[in-house]
């Protein structure tokens, strides 16, 4: 059964603070990342930064962020699915949301520091690795980049 989740970027207070829930129950209760390490200034509704979140009905069941890196460069950053949503789908959905914004932001390419266990899924998604495997948080990381093409 597939389920219809709604993705959108963030607008409002509420919908950060349930962007930000998703990221708690993944990021900080699940796998252990300190929350200093967890929330950051990006995470300021004046960064630049653009969130995401996605609901199932009133529930939100996802997040991510985009923020600039350098011209033409997007970085995705704290791509999380609630455990309950994992292997629906969901999280190919969100990136596509956000690869879509990326481009209308004029960013030609995305950078993201995948861990290691998620690698084959942003491969599915044409990311390539860069470089070592590095720890971040306590956790293996790999550099991944992909470049957008205008539909």
């Amino acid at each position: 059964m597939n389920k219809t989740y709604q993705i959108q970027t963030v607008q409002s207070e509420k919908e950060m603070a349930d962007a930000l829930s998703v990221r708690r129950a993944v990021f900080i209760v699940e796998q252990e990342v300190p929350e200093d390490l967890e929330i950051d200034e990006h995470d300021q509704v004046s960064s630049g930064t653009v969130h995401f979140v996605a609901y199932d009905g009133e529930t939100p069941v996802g997040a991510s962020r985009l923020r600039p890196y350098a011209p033409g460069v997007g970085k995705v950053e704290r791509v999380a699915v609630n455990q309950s949503e994992r292997g629906t789908g969901l999280g190919r959905m969100i990136m596509q949301a956000m690869e879509e914004i990326a481009l209308k932001h004029n960013y030609d390419t995305l950078k993201l520091n995948a861990q290691t266990h998620a690698q084959r899924f942003y491969e599915k998604l044409g990311y390539e690795p860069h470089g070592d495997v590095f720890d971040e948080a306590g956790i293996e990381h790999i550099a991944m980049v992909k470049k957008l093409h205008k539909a």
